[in-house]
């Protein structure tokens, strides 16, 4: 998984809420069991009914930010959702909240969600229909910068932060201990082969 520290790109803003997995990697493309690309059919049913969806048009492409309103990622548990933005080369998902489900595939996955207050999201969708401007996301810092120099803070879980700092999945994490296991196994036969020689004495 890549490392995540800091990361200033353009926002895509999507002012919609309830987005459920659905409408983020519709049903009929779950195709394949691998993570490899769902991200050329993400948000597909919305940019095939409105030709003015930000992801058509050409100001919004290389975003690597994306600015939704609430309750994004509600419905079913499709892990799919969450690879599907991946894919599509984002890194970040700001929003007012999450479906719990969705935020933690996210985590596990290597995609910053990050909650901020209602009010800063609610003005920055507005800023985002009349203009194109970045934000830089600082995970080590918790916090997201606009360029007229307004600081949000954002919390997020202490765990799932040292692993996307890391670039650790749950896999990797677990491996990260591989060499107190194998010390910690040194150590137990170590001390068998000290109770068999007590033993035979």
């Amino acid at each position: 998984m890549e490392k995540f520290k800091s990361i200033t790109s353009n926002v895509m803003p999507v002012p919609m809420k309830d987005v459920d997995t659905d409408l983020i990697i519709p049903a009929q493309f779950l195709t394949s069991i691998s993570r490899d690309g769902y991200g050329a059919n993400l948000f597909m049913r919305l940019r095939e009914n409105d030709k003015n969806f930000p992801m058509n048009l050409d100001k919004y492409k290389g975003a690597q930010i994306l600015l939704v309103d609430s309750n994004f990622g509600c419905g079913s548990s499709r892990e799919h959702a969450v690879w599907a933005l991946a894919g599509a080369g984002f890194k970040v998902v700001i929003s007012k909240s999450f479906a719990d489900i969705f935020y933690n595939n996210s985590a596990k996955n290597g995609l910053l969600l990050v909650t901020l207050a209602p009010e800063i999201v609610d003005k920055w969708l507005e800023r985002a229909k009349t203009e194109v401007f970045e934000l830089t996301v600082d995970l080590e810092n918790q916090t997201v910068t606009t360029p007229w120099g307004e600081t949000a803070k954002f919390e997020y879980d202490s765990f799932r932060k040292h692993c996307l700092i890391n670039g650790l999945d749950d896999i990797d994490y677990i491996r990260s201990f591989d060499a107190d296991v194998s010390k910690f196994r040194e150590e137990q036969k170590k001390n068998q082969r000290f109770s068999l020689l007590t033993e035979a004495k």
